[in-house]
């Protein structure tokens, strides 16, 4: 492949959103919330330069973000330099008739241990306060805000709209 057949390859679904149904953003926003709360895994791509990690994690939704406890990895040398991060919630894939699945592109940020904020996602996931404080070290909590997600929702199509839609935030 040559450049432009890369362009063009990149640009294939700006093209083709063009003449994209799109869903109302109250609906939209529901059904994408719907889809993440029912999943609870993800796989979560970091990087900086050259080093790039994608890593499967379980995640929490709550307040409009995504929340990672972690004990560690290298998934943390991307996040130490670059707050930008992807993540991918997806089902199995079972034909083209049945596709699910959603990127989320945003920052992250690293919520200090025992904080307010690192205490209520400790318990909106029913981890005990006192069996993190007992660990060697703690553990890393990494908050997800979504700044835009690509939804594509073979289902989407029932209703007259394109399988994949997209928002801002």
């Amino acid at each position: 492949m040559d450049h432009e057949d890369y362009r063009r390859a990149a640009e294939h679904w700006k093209v083709k959103d063009r003449s994209n149904v799109n869903m109302p953003e109250d609906v939209l926003h529901r059904s994408m919330e719907n889809y993440i709360l029912q999943n609870n895994t993800c796989a979560l791509a970091t990087g900086t330069g050259d080093f790039i990690r994608c890593t499967p994690i379980e995640y929490a939704y709550h307040d409009s973000a995504f929340w990672m406890f972690s004990e560690g990895g290298e998934k943390f040398i991307g996040l130490e330099k670059n707050k930008r991060v992807c993540l991918a919630i997806y089902d199995k894939y079972d034909g083209f008739g049945c596709l699910k699945g959603m990127q989320v592109m945003g920052t992250e940020q690293m919520i200090e241990p025992f904080s307010k904020e690192y205490e209520e996602a400790a318990e909106f996931k029913k981890i005990p306060l006192t069996a993190l404080k007992q660990l060697p070290e703690p553990m890393n909590l990494i908050k997800v805000v979504p700044a835009e997600i690509d939804f594509l929702n073979s289902d989407f199509k029932k209703d007259g709209y394109g399988s994949r839609q997209k928002m801002v935030f």
